[in-house]
């Protein structure tokens, strides 16, 4: 199974983790550091929200087990203190301790439960359009009930722009065929993280988190309501500040790659 190659200008390199195997990193630009940890089928391109940050942060994109260019390692992690583990060994192996974390989605997830556990491994946490909490009042929306057809105008409000980030290339049956198997298997790895659907234990754990947070979410997101921010903001013991990018869906950094760049940057600074 092969996968697109790192664009021209991204360095490409790969670290071994204890529990999860060989993980793939991507990164470009120069200044402070911000990792990223992805959601949902992960990166096999660079994005354009991306490419706006690394003009002014060295951007670190860290695939956790089982997604684009990294190994199926998804398949050792049982229960939410493997995965902890995993990415406090992760972002250690990737030499961003102590860095900027944003997580998407599931890896919003992530990356705050790696934050109350550790303070010593993030220095400004960014969530965007995280999960991990749940409210049966305004319930998180199961994205794996929908039909593959209709997954990218489900968590997407642009699809033009979602289509330039994540759509499988055209033409060539094989490449095609091995794109859509890499963006699967790392949906089944973004399920084995959040499934079952619900409160996994987080919302006990948010008074741990003392950086300073980001909570950044679209207005129009079918996944994880925006009434979540505050949800979050209301467990996090540092100070928290929430913006929301009108008009974006789940997708936030792919809808709105230049409003959304732009709030995390002036975040950062």
């Amino acid at each position: 199974m092969s996968e697109l190659p790192a664009p021209e200008d991204v360095a490409e390199r790969h670290v071994q983790i204890p529990l999860g195997g060989t993980c793939r990193v991507w990164e470009k630009g120069t200044g402070e550091t911000l990792a990223i940890f992805a959601g949902g089928a992960g990166y096999q391109r660079w994005s354009p929200f991306m490419e706006l940050v690394s003009r002014q942060r060295k951007v670190v994109l860290i695939s956790q087990p089982g997604y684009p260019g990294s190994n199926p390692g998804h398949h050792e992690l049982d229960d939410t203190t493997d995965w902890i583990t995993m990415g406090l060994d992760l972002l250690e192996a990737a030499g961003v301790k102590g860095a900027d974390l944003l997580g998407e989605s599931a890896g919003g997830m992530l990356a705050a439960e790696l934050a109350a556990f550790s303070e010593q491994h993030i220095r400004k946490l960014v969530l965007v359009g995280a999960a991990g909490l749940f409210d049966p009042a305004e319930p998180f929306q199961n994205p794996f009930a929908q039909r593959a057809a209709d997954i990218a105008g489900f968590v997407s409000n642009n699809l033009e722009a979602f289509n330039a980030v994540h759509a499988a290339p055209d033409g060539d049956e094989d490449a095609t065929a091995d794109y859509e198997l890499v963006a699967y298997r790392a949906v089944e790895s973004c399920a084995r993280l959040i499934w079952p659907l619900g409160d996994r234990g987080l919302k006990k754990r948010l008074h741990r988190i003392t950086c300073p947070t980001l909570l950044l979410w679209g207005s129009e997101d079918r996944v994880v309501p925006a009434s979540y921010a505050k949800r979050f903001a209301d467990g996090i013991a540092g100070p928290t500040e929430i913006q929301s990018i009108e008009g974006a869906g789940h997708t936030v950094t792919v809808d709105a790659a230049e409003a959304a760049a732009e709030a995390v940057l002036r975040f950062l600074a």
